[in-house]
């Protein structure tokens, strides 16, 4: 007779040896994977978690050197092996009671590449980048490997962290048309001119601000965050964390609708067909605000365009496309809602359904919600419409709106405590969640494209810049390259020579090269003033690359455009020299060297006359007998020419320290 088994004993046992077989397997963090690249020529960290106890046995193919550790009290284990010069694929077997071997591993040079959105723009987004059908067809390169981090926040600083794919791609068309194009086009530049394996880690958030990328013990130490620091820090219960959270959002929220003009008893008022809005200013969509009507606004602005509904659309299913908004919408057909989005990224796309849609006035109203960086409407202005169901007829929407503020959220309201949030603006938690895991990580260095975010701190992000780049190379343990870029040209060109917030934010980003071991690409000539997204992120990754092929790598090359060195009063007359000219300086695109203005004792600024004479440039106006200070490029979108022999621009500068409109913002 056969013994009889007890079921739930074979379950339980079974369910057993199939977690202690689980518990025993090595885990390793995703940036250890197929397809990986560790630095040359260094001692590297491999790290993971294991059964308590166990040994971890370490081989690498490219010497077969054995490297053994040992799993901890809390389940980690770490150790560092050597890489040899430039090379493979190998393979790296790590065992401890099975084998888990990384295949197609490359040696070669590692960067890390974060920042906001221009960092984060990928080869084929929502703008889509010059020529970029063509680039992701030709992005054939197997020894490139790219590593996106998913979007993360955190209070505290963690090693947890989620990577597209769970791990290394190799760069090919299927898999870098989602990958930023700055990183790329700055790891293709150095691929190809150096023949040596690049990995490229892209950790990047659009619209988020310096701080949010910096670790909490840098931050405590400057004034305006060690309260924030002190209060997101709190060990607090997460049930206790989330009704603090709920409750002062609810509060907030309430304010938010009691200041709000276009709401009454919570009913969009300012969305009725009959609205009065004659006194409503009018602003042209798509577009975005900060760079046309309200720079620097953060809050609650509501849009209204009237049309005429042809007779032969009366009762038939319409569309509404919007483009994209920034950052949160509800939109309003005649004073009824028809839809509502959350998030800068997704389009907006809505049905009118057929009992709404009557021949005729009707009135189209945008409540648009924005609560930092860039606000109004992303895309093209062919995505501006609304069309039968069918999509035979469309009425064309891009062009003038009227638009009324309602609620500056940065004045007009109580200021939300967002510390406990998932804010992705907070000080630290970007930090936390998505550069701290991987500061056991080798890397050659780091390139980084962010500061639109600040631009209204400018001053502050003088002292912000030089914390964040001494914080990372503090937590990596080595003095690291550390390369960034200049913000671009963007905002309306100004007739006159006057202040910008914009100009302050690239003398904030031009003061930490004092810092050593740092580069800057300048980019005032390939922006976009009616885009805070430029698409040229080609000639930005290719500039990147110039200041890490000279100073990482040691070729000699030209690298930068001409940097304002020193000036000398002469009369009526200021001669500024410049270094980085190559074998000369130059003007771009005519005759008429622009961009100079000059200023005398009363620090009103005109624009000047401006030649270049042995490679220095004499400027003057008649307007300023007794000059004592110069601009160049002084503006958010400067008209400005003066280059150098290899093609770069020069680099924007003042010769006063006259306090900005950004001196005393916090």
């Amino acid at each position: 007779m056969k013994p009889q088994i007890n079921i739930k004993i074979y379950t339980l046992l079974l369910y057993f040896f199939i977690s202690v077989s689980s518990y025993s397997q090595i885990q390793m963090p995703p940036m250890f994977s197929d397809n990986m690249i560790l630095q040359q020529q260094s001692e590297v960290s491999i790290w993971g978690k294991g059964k308590v106890g166990k040994n971890i046995k370490i081989k690498t193919s490219w010497n077969n050197a054995e490297y053994e550790t040992q799993v901890d009290a809390s389940g980690n284990w770490i150790t560092k092996i050597k890489t040899p010069a430039y090379g493979g694929p190998y393979e790296i077997t790590i065992t401890e009671k099975k084998e888990l071997k990384l295949r197609n591993v490359m040696i070669g040079e590692v960067w890390m590449c974060s920042g906001q959105s221009n960092m984060e723009m990928t080869l084929d987004d929502w703008i889509k980048i010059d020529n970029h059908k063509a680039e992701i067809a030709g992005a054939n390169y197997p020894n490139i490997r790219l590593l996106k981090v998913e979007k993360a926040t955190g209070t505290a600083p963690t090693s947890n962290i989620n990577i597209r794919g769970n791990g290394w791609q190799v760069c090919s068309p299927a898999t870098v048309s989602d990958f930023s194009a700055v990183a790329y086009f700055f790891g293709r530049n150095l691929h190809t001119n150096l023949n040596i394996p690049i990995g490229l880690i892209n950790s990047s958030w659009g619209g988020t601000s310096i701080e949010a990328w910096t670790s909490g013990e840098s931050l405590k130490m400057t004034p305006n965050f060690s309260e924030a620091i002190a209060e997101i820090s709190l060990p607090i219960d997460e049930a206790e964390r989330n009704a603090f959270i709920e409750g002062k959002q609810e509060a907030w929220n309430q304010e938010l609708i009691r200041k709000d003009f276009g709401l009454e008893n919570n009913k969009p008022v300012a969305a009725l067909i009959d609205y009065n809005d004659n006194n409503w200013n009018k602003m042209s969509i798509p577009g975005l605000w900060e760079g046309s009507k309200l720079p620097g606004f953060d809050g609650i602005v509501w849009f209204r365009k009237t049309i005429e509904i042809p007779a032969s659309w009366h009762g038939k299913d319409l569309i509404l496309s919007l483009g994209k908004v920034d950052d949160n919408e509800t939109t309003y057909f005649n004073g009824l809602q028809i839809g509502s989005t959350s998030g800068f990224m997704t389009p907006r796309e809505y049905t009118i359904p057929t009992r709404l849609v009557k021949k005729g006035k009707a009135v189209i109203t945008v409540r648009v919600h924005d609560g930092g960086g860039e606000g109004g409407f992303h895309g093209e202005k062919e995505n501006v419409f609304i069309a039968l169901a069918n999509q035979t007829e469309r009425i064309e929407l891009a062009g003038d709106w009227k638009y009324k503020v309602a609620v500056d959220i940065n004045n007009d309201i109580t200021p939300l405590p967002l510390y406990y949030t998932n804010n992705p603006n907070n000080p630290t938690v970007l930090y936390n969640a998505m550069i701290h895991p991987f500061t056991n990580y080798k890397i050659k260095g780091a390139i980084w494209y962010q500061g639109e975010n600040n631009e209204a701190r400018a001053y502050q992000y003088r002292t912000l810049l030089p914390l964040m780049i001494n914080d990372w190379r503090t937590k990596w343990g080595y003095n690291f390259p550390f390369y960034l870029v200049q913000l671009p040209n963007f905002k309306a060109i100004e007739k006159e020579p006057g202040e910008s917030d914009w100009a302050e934010l690239r003398e904030a980003q031009a003061m930490a090269l004092h810092m050593d071991n740092t580069g800057m690409a300048v980019t005032i000539d390939v922006g976009n003033p009616a885009d805070v997204h430029p698409t040229n992120k080609q000639d930005v990754g290719y500039r990147l690359s110039l200041v890490a092929r000279a100073q990482a790598y040691g070729e000699k090359i030209p690298y930068a455009g001409p940097m304002y060195q020193s000036h000398t009063i002469m009369g009526n007359k200021i001669k500024v020299s410049f270094k980085h000219i190559e074998n000369g300086l130059t003007i771009k695109d005519g005759t008429i060297l622009k961009g100079f203005s000059v200023a005398g004792p009363d620090r009103k600024y005109y624009w000047a006359d401006a030649v270049i004479e042995n490679n220095e440039v004499f400027v003057s106006s008649p307007h300023v007998p007794f000059p004592i200070a110069v601009r160049y490029a002084w503006a958010g979108s400067p008209v400005c020419n003066l280059y150098n022999t290899a093609n770069l621009p020069a680099t924007p500068f003042r010769t006063d320290d006259w306090p900005g409109i950004t001196f005393d913002k916090r």
